[in-house]
């Protein structure tokens, strides 16, 4: 029983990791074809936007692998952080660049309301950066159809709250409990179907708690998910 255990945990390991990787290769191909392709009219700046869009998505990938590294670390409690002063809408306007060009490839949509008038707090810019595109990351690849996907922002009296809402296929009740536990993947009937959600909200939830945070989800089967995360100004 010990074995199969381990041997279930082996491949939800590969499952999760697999599904983590699509999202940057595929954008990185699908910039590569835009670029490749004669037929579309490249301005310098398009054509610069590209270039910046892959070589950010091949450090993503650089970084998944890390994290792959540090998914051990994590289980031991041995996060560091790298603690400096930094901005959330800068964070969140260089993912949605990043995330864009997914999303329009799925004839979705990514909207904006950063309306926190205190958008600096002292964090890991590269722990934050990889949870905002995390959740807007599934956000889009469980939507429900074409994506709708809004990001927003504001500040209570001790930090700052980034809310992330999408029309996706939503979360049972039961399944709330568990998605931030390591391994945990959602099934939606046929299991080959949704892969990889709980390795990346697990990694979510250490890192918001870390930063002495907290991450709540919202969610209603077939109509869509809610997470929101607070981060307090200061660690």
């Amino acid at each position: 029983m010990k074995q199969k255990k381990l041997s279930e945990m082996k491949n939800d390991f590969i499952s999760n990791m697999t599904h983590e990787f699509k999202t940057p290769i595929s954008t990185i191909s699908l910039a590569c074809e835009v670029l490749n392709d004669k037929s579309v009219q490249k301005s310098p700046e398009r054509v610069d936007s590209f270039i910046k869009m892959i070589g950010d998505e091949n450090k993503r990938l650089s970084v998944l692998v890390e994290n792959i590294l540090q998914t051990a670390i994590l289980d031991k409690g041995e996060l560091k952080l790298q603690i400096q002063d930094i901005n959330i809408h800068t964070i969140i306007e260089n993912v949605m660049v990043n995330i864009k060009l997914q999303v329009e490839n799925k004839e979705g949509e990514i909207k904006t309301d950063l309306s926190a008038k205190n958008p600096v707090v002292k964090a890991d810019r590269l722990h934050i950066t990889n949870i905002i595109f995390n959740l807007v990351d599934n956000a889009l690849k469980y939507s429900n159809g074409k994506p709708k996907i809004n990001i927003s922002t504001k500040n209570n009296n001790y930090g700052i709250l980034i809310v992330v809402e999408d029309n996706g296929i939503g979360i049972s009740k039961e399944n709330q409990k568990h998605i931030f536990d390591t391994m945990y993947r959602v099934s939606t009937g046929n299991v080959h179907n949704v892969k990889g959600f709980g390795l990346g909200l697990s990694y979510v939830k250490t890192v918001v708690e870390k930063h002495n945070g907290i991450i709540n989800v919202d969610s209603t089967i077939g109509k869509g998910s809610t997470f929101t995360i607070y981060l307090p100004f200061g660690v």
